[in-house]
């Protein structure tokens, strides 16, 4: 078996992976845990992500759980790959790659035994982590307390506290309301205005001016709020409850971002990489 520690590398140059590197399951897949996936992978670690069959994902050009739908996905050379189960996941993570498991739960990895569990499905609250799940287990943003159902927490707002790591306590409570880009914060959400199908009539990464038409949910149109580029949308033909957030529109302008992975879930992964150091280094 062979793990490597720069993603450019082919994989018969690939050095054979020390049973020092700490196994991480990343719960979700969305842009956040792609971010966290990619500073755990630039630290030559294994990654499994974990997913739903039909991932609600915005920003899906920059996450992994893009995967799920179209079998692989390459974010800045991080290369995710659907695994149909613990053994071909353990195959595809040995040659440098991210698997990506159709499993919301833990038990669907089989003979897989992490070491760190990272809640990154961002729901605002335990669904079901345990402190136990793990030598490391981490959340990600409210919902979470860290020494009671964690190890620590990381901080997902943005801000000066983005990214930082609490060891006692909780992150910042969720404001309900988007962090501004660009000028623009809650206006910049797209949501469904009724149930139903999603039908784009534009596509992530092209610009678009205010009152265009973007998409339809059940015949009912979504326009642009504001000139900018469609920097995320829901995958079409997804069929959603009315009020769902289906996409997000930048008005900074600038295209290349939609293939990029944010500031926000870099600081994020930095935090995720920083506990989980400090957890097995005996310094938490």
């Amino acid at each position: 078996m062979s793990r490597t520690r720069a993603s450019s590398r082919s994989a018969s140059e690939r050095e054979p992976r020390s049973a020092s590197e700490p196994l991480c399951v990343l719960r979700g897949g969305g842009d956040l845990a792609t971010g966290v996936a990619w500073r755990l992978t630039r630290a030559g670690w294994p990654v499994v992500v974990l997913e739903l069959p039909e991932p609600l994902t915005i920003r899906r050009t920059v996450a992994l759980s893009s995967a799920v739908t179209d079998g692989e996905v390459c974010v800045q050379g991080m290369r995710g790959v659907l695994a149909g189960g613990a053994d071909e996941a353990a195959k595809v993570t040995a040659r440098g790659d991210v698997a990506v498991m159709v499993s919301p739960e833990l038990a669907g990895l089989g003979s897989l035994r992490p070491d760190v569990v990272v809640d990154a499905r961002l729901a605002k609250r335990n669904i079901d982590t345990s402190i136990g799940d793990a030598d490391v287990v981490i959340g990600l943003g409210p919902g979470f307390t860290a020494g009671s159902d964690c190890h620590a927490v990381v901080e997902t707002m943005r801000g000066h506290r983005l990214g930082r790591v609490i060891w006692s306590g909780s992150a910042l409570p969720d404001t309900g309301t988007p962090a501004a880009l660009g000028g623009r914060a809650a206006d910049r959400v797209l949501r469904a205005p009724a149930s139903g199908e999603v039908a784009w009539h534009a596509g992530i990464g092209d610009r678009v001016a205010e009152d265009q038409l973007l998409a339809e949910v059940s015949g009912v149109a979504v326009r642009a709020p504001f000139d900018g580029v469609l920097r995320g949308a829901i995958r079409s033909g997804s069929t959603v409850p009315q009020g769902l957030k289906i996409g997000d529109v930048d008005a900074r302008g600038d295209p290349s971002a939609c293939w990029e992975i944010s500031d926000k879930s870099l600081a994020v992964g930095g935090g995720v990489l920083e506990a989980v150091l400090a957890r097995r280094g005996g310094l938490a």
